[in-house]
């Protein structure tokens, strides 16, 4: 083994290096120093550190260790690279924020339709729903006006809404950063939301394809939308969409629709004023409708007039000029009851046409005009004593003897409760079913002056009652019918069966579930009040059946028939000499009996009262050969009423309603019995007519018949002689009349 020599120095081995190699390796000078590194000092002699002490020598200049050297360098060095550090980790979050961006940006769309796939939707189709003259009613569905080009609106109508809603839409790409930055500085400022960023391009797309949702996906969705709008549509298209189908309030989509429900005329036609009270309303449609908030929307439309100045659209002097001069012309808002036949018709509609994708007008058999009356009665009569009786509803139906429905009335105030009582709901008829009942005895061979025992009756325990707890013995089925006596009508039912009662209510047109028992007789199974009237309606002419209806032809805004309704076909379901009898003995419950306050002046009319156990529900069922006309007044949660019967309020608005409709209509009699029972067959009733009870005299006769002799109340029994089990099956079942 070689060894290196390095003159007074540490001697290295060469380890057989050659000599030329020998210089490539370290020296103790080119190494680091550690902490254990660390050369030892040489021990000095006493005598040298005397001298030092002494100083012999003049001290030499430390120097600082070459560890602390190092460190000086990279502590020098730590600040440039805390700088570089910086700047890289910024780049690095600035290339995860793209990406964030990014992925944000394909999540969105992902829950979009394909842009390539997006079209413009069609307006959902409007509901138009006239009456039978022709005349608007109601209407389903956006009250959407016509389409309106650009170029036929006056230029500042458009510029109406660009002042106050997008300043900057003819410059910006769909998205407003100028206008996003500016209101959410004047948030800030405000401390809260008191300006909006979205543009013109981004309101349309929300209006088109998004839902009213206030969330951040939204409104990322609404902002690639806008995008995708601007690079498919000019400016003006956009402007033109924007303005056919923002929301104005009450129902009305687009300037057009808006215009002529605010103003009574065309968007062509609208004034700088009115103008500037449309473009005012989409901020808050609901808030700012006219017809809601006049003063509100005024405020607002002097906040656009004066933007509109602002932005060199109109001059100064016109913004004054225009200050509180919009024409209003606000119909009012339909609260009406005709509400409720739209809502009718709305349930039919898709039995009749099935799915609809265009706007459609419906033409009805509604009058107009007796629809107002029929609701004028209602409401006046229970705003005047439904105190007094504890009644808060009511309803009525009045259709021709055909079925043709010219009005309905479903309850007292629309706007408060749309639950419609004409059709939906079911009550018990009370007395108004036994027509049923004597119609069944009747075609069992039975005639009005059949002669039944009005007197106590007991059935497997139940012991019904008379209203008044009198009785009057022998009695005729006329007496008995038009005095609503409950114990003949009972003994009736028993006698032609239960079940032939059900059988017929359902031929001439009941459809709810009947119940075949003993008490069915006084009318307690439910059924809607437009039913019971289209079963009656038989009676009015002549016993054809029929189908009560309201729609008759149904089209397209262009034209095209959709649908059209064929007679029904004249089924006969009561024997024509049946329905004489029947109509000569309900004729006479509007003459002597129950009915007696029912008059139309001049008018041969009959029908039927009912009040249900407990005074629950009030009915009066009354026709002419012109039209049939139901009314039920009580309570929507079956609740009893302070004695209200069908003879009282249900009467009182049957009356005001049929004087009003007959006025001026040629005077016609009921289907008579004169033609098919025969003079000779009233003799023959008339001689068999004999009860202890009936006053002395001879048969009296009628525009509709018959008319017998009256019963005495020789044989009545007083209240307190009914006893504890009379009083409670009372309650019970014998409150009806």
């Amino acid at each position: 083994m070689a060894w290196g020599k390095k003159k007074g120095g540490r001697k290295e081995p060469l380890f057989g290096l050659p000599a030329a190699l020998a210089d490539l390796r370290l020296t103790a000078a080119d190494r680091i120093p550690g902490g254990e590194d660390k050369p030892k000092k040489p021990a000095k002699s006493s005598a040298k550190r005397k001298s030092d002490d002494a100083g012999d020598e003049p001290p030499r200049e430390r120097k600082a260790p070459a560890g602390r050297s190092g460190a000086k360098r990279r502590s020098k060095s730590g600040g440039g690279f805390s700088l570089g550090r910086l700047v890289y980790w910024g780049a690095v979050l600035s290339l995860w924020g793209v990406i964030a961006v990014i992925g944000v940006v394909i999540y969105v769309g992902a829950h979009l339709p394909p842009i390539q796939s997006l079209e413009i939707p069609k307006r959902p189709p409007t509901i138009q729903i006239v009456g039978i003259d022709g005349s608007m009613l109601a209407q389903r569905g956006e009250m959407a006006g016509a389409n309106i080009a650009l170029k036929d609106l006056p230029p500042y109508l458009p510029k109406a809404f660009i002042a106050i809603e997008d300043r900057r839409f003819y410059s910006h790409f769909g998205i407003d950063p100028i206008g996003i930055l500016r209101a959410l500085v004047t948030n800030v400022l405000h401390r809260g939301v008191s300006q909006g960023g979205s543009t013109l391009t981004q309101q349309l797309a929300k209006n088109l394809f998004l839902t009213q949702e206030r969330t951040m996906q939204r409104k990322l969705q609404e902002a690639e939308l806008a995008i995708w709008l601007e690079r498919k549509h000019s400016k003006d298209e956009i402007l033109e969409l924007y303005l056919n189908r923002v929301y104005f309030g009450s129902g009305a989509y687009g300037v057009e629709a808006a215009a002529q429900k605010y103003f009574g005329k065309s968007a062509r036609n609208v004034t700088i004023a009115e103008a500037a009270m449309l473009a005012g309303l989409v901020k808050s449609p609901s808030r700012l409708a006219p017809n809601r908030n006049p003063e509100g929307a005024e405020a607002r439309a002097q906040i656009v007039l004066a933007a509109m100045a602002d932005a060199k659209f109109i001059t100064e002097a016109q913004a004054q000029a225009s200050i509180g001069h919009p024409s209003y012309n606000v119909k009012p808002a339909g609260a009406g009851t005709v509400n409720y036949v739209a809502d009718w018709i709305g349930e039919v509609l898709d039995d009749l046409v099935g799915q609809i994708d265009e706007s459609i007008k419906v033409e009805t058999t509604i009058d107009p005009k007796l629809q107002s009356v029929a609701e004028a009665a209602i409401i006046d009569e229970l705003a005047a004593k439904s105190v007094k009786f504890n009644v808060s509803q009511g309803a009525l139906v009045a259709m021709t003897p055909d079925g043709a429905v010219r009005a309905m009335v479903g309850g007292r105030n629309y706007s408060e409760s749309q639950y419609n009582r004409a059709v939906t709901a079911r009550r018990q008829p009370g007395s108004s079913f036994k027509p049923f009942v004597y119609l069944t005895a009747l075609e069992q061979g039975l005639t009005p002056d059949t002669v039944r025992q009005d007197a106590p009756i007991e059935v497997k325990g139940w012991k019904p009652e008379n209203y008044t707890h009198e009785y009057f013995g022998a009695v005729t089925l006329t007496q008995a019918l038009a005095m609503s006596l409950n114990t003949v009508a009972i003994r009736l039912g028993l006698e032609v069966g239960p079940k032939n009662v059900v059988r017929t209510a359902h031929r001439l047109g009941i459809s709810s579930k009947l119940e075949p028992n003993a008490s069915i007789a006084l009318g307690t199974s439910e059924v809607s009040v437009v039913e019971l009237v289209g079963a009656y309606a038989p009676f009015a002419n002549g016993g054809l059946a029929v189908a009560p209806h309201v729609v008759t032809r149904i089209r397209t805004l262009s034209g095209k028939l959709l649908y059209m309704r064929q007679p029904d076909e004249r089924n006969q379901v009561i024997d024509p000499r049946n329905v004489g009898m029947m109509n000569a003995m309900m004729r006479e419950t509007l003459i002597s009996g129950t009915a007696k306050k029912a008059e139309i002046p001049g008018w041969p009319a009959a029908g039927k009262t009912g009040t249900s156990q407990d005074y629950r529900d009030a009915w009066f069922i009354g026709y002419t050969a012109n039209l049939v006309t139901g009314v039920w007044l009580g309570n929507d949660d079956n609740s009893p009423t302070k004695k209200a019967t069908g003879g009282g309020l249900p009467v009182e608005v049957w009356s005001r309603f049929m004087k009003t409709a007959h006025e001026g209509v040629p005077v016609a009699n009921l289907p008579s019995s004169q033609a098919t029972w025969g003079l000779s067959n009233l003799a023959q009733a008339a001689s068999q007519v004999s009860p202890p009870t009936a006053a002395p005299g001879p048969a009296q006769a009628s525009a509709g018949g018959y008319r017998p002799p009256q019963p005495t109340r020789a044989n009545v029994r007083p209240e307190a002689a009914a006893g504890l089990d009379g009083w409670l099956m009372d309650r019970l079942f014998g409150g009806n009349r």
